[in-house]
């Protein structure tokens, strides 16, 4: 079992807890909540991890387990690395302390989606190396545990990489970037180009409806897009579309690149998803928007499931 040390006060500490027995998971796990019991001016620190992780925690809290919160990680980790994003921001900005100090523990859910294949893994490290420059103006101390029986070295090797103090450490930026390098498959031969650019979304939808989505589903698609055009900005190809419910694609092309790759994950200032939020209501919709930018522009690929 490996724990990080702590990072300098007064910023975002990003920390990686490694381990392969329950046993190493508790040696790691219980310092830090008590850490973060005896940190000033913090609420009580929070568990989120798998439910047989919260009853080890919680027999071996004893009494202390009344001052800590538990959450099942599969309440947690719902969708995509950007709806991580999203319910970290949210948690912090409804309940930690003063600029965001609180003690969170958290065990990503490597049987579910974030392990669920490579692309997923690779997108949770994306998530992991974002999160340094997304909590950076924040105190939180976050311990991210990472299972070897359950996420494997593979992907425990990246990740050590998205976290300050390993040794390993990496700029996000260029951990995304060298997500980035890896090329797109090519749309299949039957994908479907709109005649022109669909201004309004109305195209998308009906298309969508048209390949089994319902219609709930198709207009938060369709609204993705448009989102992601506005984004984009014009002018923009028109839209080339394939699949089949629930994994709609669609596909832009603008001239002009996005060179940022935090587009789409730094949070707005209300909670709520509401059209007008560009990428990141698209990454929130979809689970999966990927952009590519070249030497002649941006390509921008979302996938609704």
């Amino acid at each position: 079992m490996t724990t990080q040390p702590a990072s300098p006060p007064g910023s975002f500490d990003h920390r990686i807890a490694v381990y392969d027995s329950d046993d190493a998971f508790l040696s790691a796990a219980l310092p830090f909540l008590h850490e973060g019991l005896a940190a000033p001016a913090e609420p009580p620190p929070v568990a989120i991890a798998a439910p047989d992780k919260l009853d080890l925690l919680r027999d071996a809290l004893g009494t202390d387990a009344k001052d800590v919160g538990f959450v099942p990680h599969t309440d947690w980790y719902t969708g995509s690395a950007a709806n991580a994003v999203a319910r970290g921001a949210g948690y912090l900005a409804a309940h930690a302390g003063p600029h965001g100090r609180i003690h969170l523990l958290m065990e990503p859910v490597w049987n579910g989606r974030a392990g669920r294949s490579a692309r997923e893994s690779a997108e949770w490290i994306r998530y992991e190396a974002l999160a340094n420059l997304l909590f950076a103006p924040l105190s939180t101390t976050a311990l991210c545990a990472y299972d070897l029986r359950t996420a494997g070295p593979a992907v425990v090797a990246a990740a050590r990489r998205a976290h300050p103090g390993t040794g390993v450490y990496e700029d996000p930026v260029r951990i995304a970037a060298e997500l980035d390098a890896v090329p797109l498959p090519p749309p299949p031969y039957d994908a479907e180009l709109l005649p022109e650019p669909d201004q309004d979304g109305a195209a998308v939808r009906t298309w969508a409806v048209g390949r089994g989505l319902p219609a709930a589903d198709a207009e938060l698609f369709a609204t993705s897009v448009t989102e992601a055009a506005a984004h984009l900005g014009g002018p923009l190809t028109a839209p080339l579309l394939w699949g089949e419910a629930p994994a709609c694609v669609c596909e832009l092309r603008s001239p002009h690149r996005v060179d940022d790759p935090l587009a789409g994950f730094v949070p707005p200032p209300t909670p709520e998803l509401e059209p007008g939020q560009g990428l990141w209501f698209a990454r929130q919709v979809c689970a999966y928007v990927d952009v590519r930018d070249d030497g002649a522009g941006a390509t921008v690929r979302l996938q609704y499931a």
